[in-house]
């Protein structure tokens, strides 16, 4: 009877350790077999044969997690886990190989996975907090500066090299929905003209996106804006509304844009005043929509300081500013498989169902990123099991 306790115990113990590393978990997130298929389909060249483009994603979505500082540091860190890469269905790469896969195959194949990615939580993703149920977006654009000696090819200014990262960020769940990567010379309003937005979707922006004429598409798109006005803008009013001034609000007015280029834009716009009670400034947006209340107009506006964050996240947390490699299509590789990770740390919130915040989240990661023990239990907080005792024979001398 004891023995048979003893068996029983014995296999609930095994069963307790047999979990796999911390970071395989996180890995089978990835859909595996729609990666090899773009694998496939984004492949140059002869075939790989000392390393494959899964190995290559877990090197660099080790280095994003872990914040590896060279390619020698990434393939040490891996050199350290050998015996856990085969969980990870990965072989050991070498600095050399990893650095020419980096600078050879598309980086194509790693845009299209944000993609799966990107529809996968999407499924998960928590609704904004307004009422409305349009879909809301922020748009904007973030410069990461490159060192044009070891980077020309991103010439930028006469001694400065960029890239510039355009975003159009859905509020649902703070997704990167619209996403691409251009040289620094792109103007904002560029990149922002090339989005397929939904219609009846409320897009929010700052001044720099300030375009009458693409004021006028997204009107006739049935697309809706919320913007702020230029200062040195013309217009007259022709129509003025009721305000709650409890709200901070100091106008409702329709006014028809005048000067050189109201032509481009003839539509009504709705102008809206805000004065903020904190700091005594005054802020004047301009909209097509004429149902929501100006409050409601004023907040969204507000919210549009969750891209500012989306942007301060991703480069103080993701390695998108410093590079493992100095070709083009090694810094597009580097950048779009940061935004895989980004948007497997978001499933991962959406899907746990937990109240840490994403950077909490990244933390536990990177603390425990091989250590045997059940991923979900990582994230709420459970201890981790203890250690099972291994049985062995024991040589007794008399």
């Amino acid at each position: 009877m004891k023995s048979r306790q003893i068996i029983d115990q014995t296999k609930g113990n095994q069963a307790l350790a047999h979990n796999n590393t911390v970071f395989a978990q996180l890995l089978k997130l990835v859909p595996r077999h729609e990666f090899e298929t773009l694998a496939n389909q984004h492949h140059q060249g002869r075939k790989l044969r000392k390393m494959t483009r899964w190995s290559q994603f877990v090197a660099m979505a080790t280095a994003q997690l872990s914040g590896r500082t060279s390619l020698r540091d990434v393939v040490s860190n891996l050199s350290a886990q050998t015996t856990k890469l085969y969980h990870l269905g990965s072989a050991l790469v070498s600095r050399s190989s990893l650095a020419r896969v980096n600078e050879q195959q598309p980086y194509t194949l790693y845009e299209q996975l944000a993609g799966k990615l990107l529809a996968q939580c999407q499924t998960r993703a928590p609704r904004h907090g307004f009422r409305f149920k349009n879909k809301l977006y922020s748009l904007d654009a973030s410069t990461i500066d490159l060192c044009l000696s070891v980077f020309p090819w991103a010439k930028f200014r006469t001694t400065k090299g960029a890239v510039k990262l355009h975003v159009g960020l859905d509020h649902d769940g703070m997704l990167p929905t619209f996403l691409s990567i251009t040289d620094g010379k792109t103007h904002d309003i560029t990149a922002a003209r090339a989005l397929q937005l939904p219609k009846s979707s409320i897009v929010v922006m700052d001044r720099g996106y300030t375009d009458y004429t693409w004021y006028n598409q997204l009107n006739s798109k049935n697309i809706f804006f919320v913007t702020r006005q230029r200062k040195n803008s013309c217009y007259r009013v022709t129509e003025r509304r009721n305000i709650r001034k409890s709200n901070g609000l100091t106008s409702d007015q329709t006014i028809q844009l005048t000067g050189t280029k109201a032509d481009k834009c003839p539509i009504p716009l709705r102008r809206i005043g805000f004065k903020d009670a904190d700091t005594g400034n005054r802020y004047y947006f301009l909209t097509n929509n004429f149902k929501l209340a100006a409050s409601t107009i004023a907040e969204i506006y507000k919210a549009r300081w969750q891209i500012e964050l989306f942007f301060k996240w991703i480069k103080q947390n993701l390695k998108i500013k410093s590079f493992l490699g100095t070709s083009r299509n090694a810094v597009m590789t580097q950048i779009w498989i940061a935004i895989c990770v980004y948007l497997l740390l978001a499933y991962l919130k959406f899907a746990s169902r937990i109240s840490r915040s994403m950077q909490q989240i990244l933390r536990l990661l990177q603390l425990n990123l091989f250590d045997r023990r059940d991923l979900r239990g990582l994230l709420v907080g459970n201890p981790p099991e203890p250690p099972v005792p291994q049985f062995q024979t024991r040589l007794q001398f008399s």
